[in-house]
C-alpha cells in the first residue's frame, strides 16, 4: 500500500523519538491516510486533503 497522499503527494515525515537518556532514534511519523471516493475514483487522501475537499464542496 502507497504512504503518499493522491492529491497533494506527501509522505511521511522522518524525525527523531528521544529516549530518558536524550538518545536519538530515526522514526517515521506516517500521515492519516483514508480511502475516499473522489469523482469516481478511489484515492488515498490525508486528512488535511479530505478536511480541503470537503470545504471546496461546501463554497461551490
Amino acid at each position: 500500500m502507497a504512504k503518499n497522499c493522491d492529491r497533494c503527494h506527501r509522505g511521511p515525515a522522518i524525525g527523531n523519538t528521544r529516549s530518558h537518556s536524550n538518545i536519538a532514534t530515526k522514526r517515521r511519523m506516517m500521515l492519516n491516510l483514508q480511502a475516499r471516493t473522489v469523482e469516481g475514483v478511489r484515492q488515498l487522501l490525508c486528512t488535511s486533503c479530505i478536511k480541503t475537499l470537503r470545504k471546496e464542496k461546501v463554497a461551490a
